[in-house]
């Protein structure tokens, strides 16, 4: 599964999504929900303007953990 972290991130540097917002050229709402966390379909453009704004790395505003899922697509109990 894949979560953004980006909010932990902003957090830690004491960064507030309107400057975020400011710096990388990207709409408030669009960086609310990837604050949010409810971004479904990440946009890589939005993601590389992200880290070019923040000088950050990828891996530190997103993480990885490995699904439970089956074959099926369903997740094992």
């Amino acid at each position: 599964m894949v979560r953004l972290k980006l909010n932990e991130y902003l957090d830690e540097q004491k960064i507030t999504r309107y400057e975020l917002a400011k710096r990388s050229g990207i709409r408030f709402q669009i960086i609310d929900n990837y604050y949010k966390n409810r971004v479904v379909r990440y946009d890589s453009d939005i993601l590389d303007r992200i880290c070019t704004a923040l000088d950050c790395e990828l891996g530190d505003i997103i993480s990885y953990k490995k699904s439970t899922r089956n074959n099926f697509g369903s997740f094992a109990d």
